[in-house]
């Protein structure tokens, strides 16, 4: 089946200037194009929109994506390639993931504080209340 750009954006969630720079940056090679230049989106054209936000999300450059993406084209000769560029990418997500848990408790711990401070009007009185309800993070 295939789609016109502005179904395509809205499948994905992608605007359509988006999708044009996605184009235009050679990240799409495969995409067919009617007699009048508008662009046809298939099913793999749709996923391969997926993976490339999957890919910016977690930070990877344009310049790697379309690396990546030339590999796909070159077929099973680079699977290899592919594999470690994946397993870099899960690697580099954990990283993230990691960091943005130790970040998430550091808020919580620093919400608990300041909802004390709140309710008794003082960050001494209200350090002595964590302290004895929370212990001391530095322990």
């Amino acid at each position: 089946m295939n789609f016109t750009i502005k179904k395509a954006s809205e499948m994905t969630g992608l605007s359509i200037p988006t999708i044009r720079y996605y184009d235009k940056e050679g990240l799409l090679p495969d995409l067919q194009r009617k007699e009048s230049g508008y662009r046809v989106f298939s099913g793999r054209d749709l996923e391969a929109m997926e993976l490339i936000g999957c890919f910016k999300e977690s930070g990877l450059t344009i310049k790697e994506i379309r690396h990546f993406m030339s590999l796909v084209r070159q077929g099973d000769a680079t699977l290899a390639q592919r594999l470690a560029i994946f397993q870099a990418h899960i690697a580099r997500l954990e990283e993230k993931l990691s960091a943005v848990q130790n970040a998430l408790e550091h808020s919580r711990r620093t919400l608990a504080f300041y909802e004390i401070a709140a309710k008794t009007g003082s960050e001494a009185s209200a350090k002595e209340v964590y302290l004895v309800r929370y212990g001391d993070p530095d322990e």
